[in-house]
C-alpha cells in the first residue's frame, strides 16, 4: 500500500520550499533515515528522509517546483505491504497519475464546504502535540501565513500557520488538549466560498479519526460548531502582510495592525525593526501607561496546579531514566582562566567588527574535543545491558539551555572538523533557536557529551545529571576573580572557575574522568597550546 508522505513543518514561518534535488527515482528502494529529496526555503537547504524501508512510487514534484508544508512530497510503498505503527504520519492514499498533491486535500470540501486542516508531521518520532493556544476563534476571518495556533511537543513549540485566505469554521480542540499527527486539527472555509449542506460530512472525532484514515483520506471533511450552522464567513483581509511568525506574535503583544505598517524586508515582508519604527508602537505604549491599574488585594492560601508536559515532561522522564540507570560518580577542579580570557577579549573585539559573536563556550567546547581525541572512552555509550561500549569518532558535543519551555541540549555536530570560528557560530544558532523553543530535531538527536552552563545564573559547583545514553556531562560555574599566590609568593587576582563533572561509573573511573579534565584544563589554561594543536 502507498502512504503519502507530508512535507512537515521545516522551520518558523516557512510554508513552501523549492525542490533542490532528488536523491531518488520512482521505482527506487529505500531504507529508513535515507535523504529522499533536498529542498531549499529562504534559510536553507534541508534534507528530507524516508520514514521507513520501502519502494518509492511517486514524486509529486520535479526539480526547481515549489512544495508546500502540509502536502504530499513524494508516496511510497512499505516493505510488506504496510508502513510500521510509528510511521509520523497516518498513510494516504496514492494520487492518480495525472492527479496534483492539492486535489488530495480538498476533493470532498468543494463548493465551498469546510476544508479540514489536517496536523502536520511536525518532527522527527512526534506522533502528538498539546494545544497551547489558539490566536484565533470560530468564525473569524483569516489570511494565509497567519499563525492559527500554537502546539506544543516535548521538543519545541510549533506555530501552525493558515495554508489560504479564508474563515474559521471549527477548533476541534481546547487549549491543553492533544491533538495528533495525521488527524484534523481546525477546519477552514476558504475565502469568497458558501459552506453547501449537501457537502456536509460526519466530523470525525479524535478517537475515530485513526481508524478511518486506512480507508479514506482524513482529510476535507466539512464541520459545524455546536450551533448547527457555520458563522457567516468574514471577508479575509485585504492583500497579504508578510512576516515570520514572531513577528506576528509580537505585533499581536504590541497590538499593533500588521497592515498598516510598512515592510522593510524582502517583498516586502515586515521585520522585527519595522514594528519598532511603526508609530503603533508610541500610541500603544503611551495608551498603556495612562490606563488605570486595577488594585488587587492580597490573596492568601492559593494554589494553582497544572500538568507536566511537552519539553519539561520529556525533562523528567530523561533525568528519572538517567538517574535510575546510571550510577554517577563526581568530580570537580578548579580551572584558572585568566590567560583564556585575556585572548578572548581581544579576539571577541576583531571579529565583533566582522559581525561575529564569540563568546567563551566556543573555546571550551573546542577544547573539550581536542581532549576527547586523546580519551575516547569519555565520547562513548554503554547499551542498557552494560554488554557492549559504543565509541563515536564524531564529537558531538551538547550545551544544556534553560529556555521557556524546559531544559533543551542540541549540540553541534563534528566539533573535531570545526575551527574556533564554525563551532561559534553554531553556538549562536542553537542558543537563539534553543531560547525560541524551536530547535530542529536534527540538532536535538546524536549528542555524545555534554557541556551545562550553571555560571549564567551564578552558580559555582553542583552535581549535573548525565544526559543519557551520554557517558558524561560538565557544568561550568561562574568566573570569578579570586586572590591566588604567584610564583614570587605575592598575592594576585586571578580569574577562577570550578568544572563539576559527573561520570557513568559503569565505563569511567576516577583516574580516566581526571586525567581527561586536567588534559581538557590545559587547553584552556594555556590558549597557545590549544590553538597550536589545532586543525
Amino acid at each position: 500500500m502507498s502512504t503519502d508522505f507530508i512535507l512537515p513543518d521545516i522551520g518558523e514561518g516557512i510554508v513552501e520550499c523549492e525542490i533542490v534535488e532528488w536523491q531518488v527515482k520512482e521505482g527506487d528502494s529505500v531504507q529508513e533515515d535515507q535523504v529522499v529529496v533536498e529542498v531549499m526555503t529562504d534559510k536553507a537547504v534541508v534534507e528530507i528522509p524516508a520514514k521507513f524501508d520501502g519502494t518509492v512510487t511517486k514524486l509529486y514534484y520535479a526539480k526547481g517546483d515549489i512544495a508546500k508544508v502540509g502536502e504530499p512530497l513524494f508516496a511510497i510503498d512499505a516493505e510488506g505491504g504496510n508502513p510500521p505503527a510509528t510511521a509520523e504520519s497516518e498513510p494516504q492514499p496514492a494520487a492518480p497519475a495525472d492527479s496534483k498533491p492539492e486535489e488530495i486535500r480538498t476533493t470532498s470540501a468543494s463548493n465551498g464546504a469546510a476544508t479540514d486542516f489536517i496536523l502536520p508531521d511536525i518532527g522527527e518520532g512526534i506522533v502528538e502535540c498539546e494545544i497551547v493556544e489558539w490566536l484565533v476563534q470560530e468564525g473569524d476571518a483569516i489570511a494565509e501565513d497567519q499563525v492559527v495556533v500554537e502546539v506544543m511537543t516535548d521538543k519545541a513549540v510549533v506555530e501552525i500557520p493558515a495554508k489560504s485566505d479564508g474563515t474559521v469554521g471549527k477548533l476541534y480542540y481546547a487549549k491543553g488538549e492533544i491533538a495528533k499527527v495525521g488527524e484534523p486539527l481546525f477546519a477552514i472555509v476558504e475565502a469568497g466560498s458558501v459552506a453547501d449542506d449537501s457537502a456536509t460530512a460526519e466530523v470525525p472525532s479524535a478517537n475515530s479519526a485513526a481508524s478511518s484514515s486506512a480507508s479514506a483520506p482524513a482529510v476535507a471533511s466539512t464541520a459545524r460548531p455546536a450551533g448547527g450552522e457555520f458563522a457567516a464567513p468574514q471577508p479575509a483581509a485585504e492583500g497579504k502582510v508578510l512576516a515570520s511568525p514572531a513577528v506576528r506574535r509580537r505585533a499581536r503583544e504590541a497590538n499593533i495592525d500588521l497592515t498598516q505598517v510598512q515592510g522593510t524586508g524582502k517583498k516586502g515582508r515586515i521585520l522585527k525593526e519595522d514594528l519598532d519604527n511603526s508609530a503603533s508602537v508610541s500610541a500603544t505604549s503611551s495608551s498603556a501607561a495612562s490606563a488605570p491599574q486595577a488594585s488587587k488585594a492580597p490573596v492568601a492560601g492559593g494554589t494553582r496546579t497544572e500538568p507536566v508536559r511537552g519539553v519539561r515532561a520529556a525533562m523528567a522522564r530523561q533525568m528519572a531514566e538517567s538517574v535510575r540507570t546510571i550510577p554517577h560518580f563526581t568530580y570537580a577542579e578548579e580551572f584558572d582562566l585568566t590567560d583564556l580570557r585575556i585572548m578572548h577579549a581581544k579576539l571577541k573585539a576583531q571579529y565583533a567588527e566582522q559581525g561575529v559573536r564569540l563568546t567563551l563556550m566556543p573555546f571550551f567546547i573546542k577544547a573539550m574535543s581536542l581532549a576527547l581525541s586523546e580519551f575516547p572512552i569519555m565520547n562513548a555509550q554503554l547499551n542498557d545491558d552494560a554488554t557492549e561500549i559504543t565509541y563515536f569518532d564524531d564529537h558531538n558535543i551538547g550545551m544544556a539551555v534553560a529556555t521557556k519551555v524546559g531544559l533543551m541540549v542540541p549540540n553541534i555536530k563534528q566539533v573535531q572538523n570545526k575551527s574556533l570560528l564554525e563551532v561559534a557560530e553554531e553556538v549562536n544558532r542553537l542558543t537563539a533557536a534553543a531560547r525560541e523553543g524551536k530547535v530542529a530535531q536534527a540538532d536535538m538527536k546524536g549528542g555524545t557529551i555534554t557541556i551545562s552552563n550553571i555560571g549564567v545564573v551564578g552558580g559555582t559547583v553542583t552535581t549535573p545529571i548525565i544526559n543519557k545514553p551520554e557517558a558524561a556531562i560538565v557544568a561550568l560555574g561562574k568566573v570569578q576573580t579570586l586572590p591566588r599566590f604567584a610564583a614570587d609568593g605575592s598575592v594576585v587576582g586571578r580569574d577562577m572557575m570550578v568544572a563539576s563533572w559527573s561520570g557513568d561509573h559503569r565505563i569511567i573511573d576516577g583516574a580516566t574522568i581526571a586525567n581527561f579534565n586536567k588534559r581538557w584544563q590545559q587547553f584552556l589554561e594555556d590558549p597557545m597550546q590549544m590553538l597550536t594543536v589545532m586543525r
